[in-house]
């Protein structure tokens, strides 16, 4: 996982443990984003959805066990290694904003 992905980690601990008012359910939050980065990482192949309007090297899945919201994890296959690039909430729109797009690396 690369450091952009764990800051996302990071913000979505912060941001559900405020609204729930309980890290515990936060940490379970987290970890539910995790377990299918943990899967795919596992699985041979290529998986997920090829993001060219991004970056020619980024897919993207969608992270459906996550009760609260949809989370989209983005991810490339670098050499031998998975890499998980940035973990963002489903509802955004990526390219919307200047500076978005670029966010994925």
């Amino acid at each position: 996982m690369l450091p952009s992905a764990v800051v996302d980690l990071v913000n979505v601990l912060e941001s559900v443990t405020r609204d729930s008012g309980r890290i515990d359910i936060g940490m379970q939050f987290v970890g539910a984003i995790r377990r299918p980065c943990r899967r795919l990482a596992a699985l041979p192949g290529l998986h997920g959805r090829a993001r060219g309007d991004l970056r020619p090297d980024i897919r993207s899945i969608a992270c459906d066990d996550v009760a609260f919201n949809s989370y989209v994890i983005f991810f490339r296959y670098a050499d031998d290694a998975f890499e998980v690039v940035n973990i963002i909430e489903g509802g955004r729109n990526v390219g919307a904003a200047p500076g978005e797009a670029e966010r994925v690396r």
